[in-house]
């Protein structure tokens, strides 16, 4: 089970961080995934992370933005997301797979346990 938390109002160009929490240790054998659903949209990969390893995969749009951390032994995995656009906001879910995608490029459907989301709102 995953929980995510800190979403919010943002204006553009701010910042705002994202937590996902995980049972106990477990994330530390995980790869753990951002993937974000604006309204009409479909979900979409934004980055995930290597419990193991903390190798990052970041998708185009949110590199040199956004930057995704875990610490071993920590149950949590952030997401410090900077200079906010418009099209940032939507739902922020996080999710785990035991596989590392290989580019940056991944799908909702390789990944298995979900949480519940936080919303992101970026508007003046």
């Amino acid at each position: 089970h995953l929980t995510e938390s800190g979403g919010g109002l943002v204006q553009p160009g701010g910042p705002l961080r994202l937590s996902c929490v995980g049972p106990g240790s477990s994330l530390d054998s995980l790869v753990i995934s951002w993937f974000r659903q604006a309204p009409g949209k479909e979900r979409e990969a934004v980055s995930c992370i290597s419990g193991r390893s903390g190798t990052t995969r970041y998708v185009n749009s949110v590199k040199g933005r956004f930057t995704i951390s875990k610490t071993i032994g920590d149950n949590t995995v952030y997401l410090q997301m900077d200079s906010l656009r418009p099209e940032d906001a939507g739902i922020y879910y996080c999710a785990t797979s035991y596989y590392l995608p290989l580019n940056d490029i991944w799908y909702e459907g390789d990944f298995d346990t979900w949480g519940q989301g936080t919303q992101v709102t970026v508007s003046s």
